[in-house]
């Protein structure tokens, strides 16, 4: 069984080595001396490497030395392709705690030499079958020994450690040796061999036969190490094999940019003025940005990279050439100096061969049929009306100069409506700060700070995170339901003789709140389509039940009722789910909140803060409602000073 810990240990360290491990410098008498301490440094076979030659020196008629120096290192590609395996190993073994076994037999090789008959044993893996005395006997007598050590080949076979070991003795014959063709083709850039059969009595090549011979014929680069330690192993004669490859240059790429956005203005839409200012009044032609959004990215040239013949011969490259930027407004180079970002939230276009980015939508004249509706990451001024039916979307501030008629109107930040929203069924405004404006009048408004109002509230739905004021000298709440999680004031509340109903929520939030009564409907809804899947299940059954099975038709349907029971009883739990969620958020909330009259509050209004409730039923001058002691009471009215003024 595999110790997980061990091994888990193990490979989390050999990660670390692999990616600490950057470039050596080695030197020798020769290159292939340098090259060989470079692969020796780095643990890897030489045909892993890349290298630079820093030094070389050649000995002339016995005068000077023979010396290289170079800097080597592990092609980037193979390291990574190590680190991906490594990686992908460790995940394995975090994700299983099987036992790894890999069935594999023991294997011994033999090689006659010029000194004698070399055995070489491999040991098993997993539960896969040693390699026994006899089987390895048998190898070394097929090469004719005169003598043969039998307690060494014992002792290599106990060991089975991978490593030649002279065992037996026999009859050289020089001239039967296996010999070694190497041919050069391709223009250089392979190098192949060609390996005889070797006679009686004749000695097989070793690893480092191969090298030398290739070496000899100055091949040097791109040798498959790996290969020809197999090869040594299990000879393949009189084949043609490729033993190296060279290294084809590449040139490099000229430097480019990268678009991030749709750079082809006509298939946007876009039109331009008389001015070259871009008009955006088109539907769906903005194409937004936020800020410190990435637009582009100049591509930079690459060096070319040089490539070898297997005979060491370097093969020269081009760079690629470079190209100029210019940044138009609101843009500005990344810290790596290539990647261009937007300053701010808006609409990136190109002008004059410029990345731009526009903070500002001025709409002039109305939201309507010529506009359609406005969505923007920024801010957006209409100058006109938002006409009944559009919406006006920004994630900066909104600012009408006239009203707002059955429209939609949505910012991340502060609204301003000059003149009032006239609001219809349908009408909901949403603003993530404040909302400043006239008058409210049968709509549907929701601030993450407060709303501020100069006229009157009639006949709406305005929940508000911190504060809901009226101020002015017309500044009433008739009618509607107004949710604020701090306070709630007005010069008068409610109408005479309490006609309409006027209920005033205090000590909450609006957003919670808003959301608990939404899916407590929806749960309402999906119940009392249970109850009637429910039934129409259980008459099926029953059906079933007295006739064994249903016509096709039935049952169809009752699957479909199955199914159906399946989503709803899912969906409900979810729902209650949330409900509990949201009811112990309401309960730690630390808001007690106050409603505040500085003229009257008419009978018949509704005062709730936080779970107390009460009905007004009698008229209050000047008045102000908090909490206290789990009841409701009415003070004297406090002006407490909140600074409304919009903020420039």
């Amino acid at each position: 069984m595999v110790d997980f810990a061990r091994l888990q240990a193990a490979v989390k360290e050999r990660l670390e080595e692999d990616r600490s491990v950057q470039a050596i410098e080695a030197e020798g008498e020769s290159f292939e001396l340098a090259l060989d301490q470079a692969a020796s440094l780095l643990d890897v076979p030489i045909r892993h490497l890349e290298y630079e030659i820093l030094q070389k020196e050649i000995s002339i008629l016995g005068i000077g030395r023979n010396y290289c120096k170079i800097r080597a290192w592990e092609r980037p590609e193979i390291k990574k392709s190590k680190e991906a395996k490594a990686a992908l190993e460790f995940e394995e073994l975090l994700d299983t705690e099987e036992e790894i076994i890999e069935e594999k037999n023991g294997e011994a090789f033999v090689q006659a030499r010029h000194d004698g008959i070399y055995l070489k044993v491999i040991s098993p893996i997993g539960r896969g079958e040693k390699v026994s005395a006899t089987e390895a006997l048998s190898l070394i007598e097929a090469r004719s020994p005169i003598s043969i050590d039998h307690n060494m080949i014992a002792q290599v076979v106990k060991k089975a450690n991978g490593t030649y070991v002279n065992v037996a003795e026999y009859k050289h014959v020089a001239l039967s040796d296996s010999t070694l063709e190497v041919e050069i083709g391709e223009q250089d850039m392979k190098a192949f061999i060609k390996v005889s059969a070797p006679g009686k009595g004749g000695a097989d090549l070793r690893y480092e036969d191969y090298i030398n011979a290739l070496n000899s014929n100055d091949v040097t680069y791109g040798i498959m190490e790996d290969y020809l330690h197999n090869l040594a192993d299990r000879p393949v004669f009189g084949e043609k094999l490729c033993v190296a490859v060279g290294k084809k240059p590449v040139d490099g790429l000229n430097s480019y940019v990268e678009y991030y956005f749709e750079t082809d203005q006509n298939k946007v839409r876009l039109k331009e003025t008389s001015d070259g200012k871009v008009n955006f009044k088109e539907l769906n032609i903005i194409q937004n940005v936020f800020e410190g959004e990435k637009l582009a990215k100049v591509m930079p040239a690459q060096f070319g990279e040089m490539g070898f013949t297997v005979i060491g011969k370097s093969l020269p490259a081009k760079d690629g050439k470079d190209v100029v930027v210019t940044l138009g407004k609101n843009v500005h180079f990344g810290e790596d100096g290539l990647t261009i970002l937007a300053d701010i939230n808006g609409q990136v276009v190109i002008t004059n061969s410029k990345i731009n980015v526009e903070s500002v939508l001025t709409v002039e004249g109305s939201v309507n049929l010529k506009t359609g509706n406005i969505e923007f990451l920024g801010n957006v001024v209409v100058t006109g009306n938002v006409e009944e039916g559009f919406s006006v979307k920004a994630s900066g501030n909104i600012e009408v100069y006239g009203t707002v008629d059955k429209a939609s109107l949505n910012s991340e930040a502060d609204i301003v409506v000059r003149q009032g929203i006239t609001g219809k069924e349908g009408t909901k405004v949403t603003a993530g700060c404040s909302l400043w404006v006239k008058f409210i009048e049968n709509a549907d408004v929701y601030c993450g700070n407060m709303v501020v109002v100069s006229d009157g509230i009639i006949n709406s739905t305005v929940d508000a995170a911190k504060r809901i004021i009226c101020e002015g000298k017309r500044a009433a709440i008739i009618g509607g339901r107004l949710r604020a999680g701090e306070e709630i004031c007005a010069r008068s509340i409610g109408s005479p003789g309490g006609n309409t109903e006027t209920i005033c929520e205090v000590g909450v939030d609006p957003k919670s709140k808003a959301e608990l009564d939404e899916i407590t409907a929806r749960r309402d809804i999906l119940t009392a389509e249970f109850d009637d899947v429910q039934l129409n299940y259980q008459t099926l059954i029953g059906i079933k039940q007295q006739r064994k099975e249903l016509p096709p038709e039935k049952e169809v349907y009752f699957d479909e009722l199955v199914e159906r029971r399946k989503v709803l009883v899912k969906e409900v739990a979810g729902i209650n789910e949330r409900i509990e969620q949201i009811n112990r958020h309401l309960e730690e909330l630390d808001m007690m909140g106050r409603v505040s009259a500085s003229v009257k509050v008419y009978n018949g209004v509704v005062i709730i803060i936080r779970e107390l409730k009460e009905v007004i039923r009698t008229e209050y001058k000047a008045v102000t409602f908090i909490s206290e002691n789990h009841l409701i009471r009415a003070e004297k009215y406090v002006d407490i000073k909140t600074d409304t003024s919009k903020k420039e």
